[in-house]
């Protein structure tokens, strides 16, 4: 995994540096804060681990492809999906994807909200923002996972319910990670309780 972060960080800082996809010159600082990040709940969590090795997974908001590009290295035989709503950012992590030899993700200029995920899966959201307001925007009607990469204070800045509408809480626990004040990790799971949807909602079966 070194080596792969170390080719990724060659791309980020060498072709692709004018979109600014990360900060981080240092090969050590880059392996650490981003591909141990974007992986450490997999070797914590087993049931992330199994959920997102076993089928398909959709990463929302990757920016410079994280944790997209790492969970799909880790895991070559399972499906990885990422929605960006920026396209030069969606553009350059699908090719760079492709430079980095990994056959099993996918990328798309589309918001969330814009589809109806019809096919079970499960989603990772790392982007700043609040939960309860994500999981408003996610339409599906098959069971649907989610989980969400946040800081040591999540719980100071926003709520974190036992429930949002036909999402449940599965999971909220917090981890440590060498060189900050930890993590949490947090999930919710929704079996897809089928429902009116706008007529316009792009289908994941159609999508992939």
């Amino acid at each position: 995994m070194k080596e792969f972060s170390n080719q990724y960080l060659d791309l980020l800082n060498g072709p692709y540096a004018s979109l600014n996809l990360t900060r981080i010159n240092s090969p050590d600082e880059f392996y650490q804060k981003q591909i141990i990040d974007s992986l450490l709940p997999t070797d914590v969590f087993e049931s992330f681990a199994e959920s997102v090795s076993k089928g398909l997974h959709f990463d929302i908001g990757f920016g410079g492809g994280f944790p997209l590009l790492p969970l799909a290295k880790k895991f070559p035989a399972a499906t990885f999906v990422g929605f960006e709503a920026r396209r030069k950012k969606a553009d350059a992590v699908r090719d760079i994807a492709t430079e980095l030899c990994l056959e099993n993700v996918k990328t798309f200029h589309q918001r969330v909200e814009g589809v109806l995920f019809d096919r079970e899966c499960s989603m990772s959201f790392k982007a700043v923002g609040k939960i309860k307001e994500f999981i408003k925007k996610v339409n599906n009607t098959a069971p649907v996972t989610i989980y969400f990469y946040k800081g040591p204070n999540v719980k100071e800045l926003e709520p974190v319910p036992e429930k949002i509408g036909s999402f449940r809480k599965v999971l909220d626990a917090p981890y440590g990670l060498s060189g900050t004040e930890g993590r949490y990790f947090i999930a919710y799971h929704s079996d897809g309780v089928p429902r009116g949807t706008k007529k316009e909602l792009v289908k994941v079966t159609e999508l992939i």
